[in-house]
């Protein structure tokens, strides 16, 4: 049963692979997570939040409102939680 399981498991990655055109890259910091830490650390609002993979890291760009009125994307480190611009 495990092996099957395993093989199954398998065959859905290859298979995304092999159709999606993109990297299958695993994350600590999952998008939600990393849209909490910027709305936590700076008091912005969340205009929008995506995920995308940069030189085989997976990284969390969130757009957001800051207090002063600007427009802003900050970067969060998908594998550390690191907050840059």
């Amino acid at each position: 049963m495990h092996t099957f399981i395993k093989a199954l498991l398998l065959t859905f990655c290859l298979a995304q692979t092999a159709f999606s055109g993109t990297e299958i890259v695993f994350s600590v910091v999952s998008l939600d997570q990393a849209t909490k830490i910027i709305i936590k650390g700076n008091k912005n609002k969340v205009l929008s939040a995506k995920s995308e993979v940069k030189d085989g890291k997976k990284i969390h760009i969130i757009k957001v409102l800051s207090q002063d009125g600007r427009v802003q994307s900050l970067k969060v480190d998908a594998d550390t939680g690191r907050v840059f611009k």
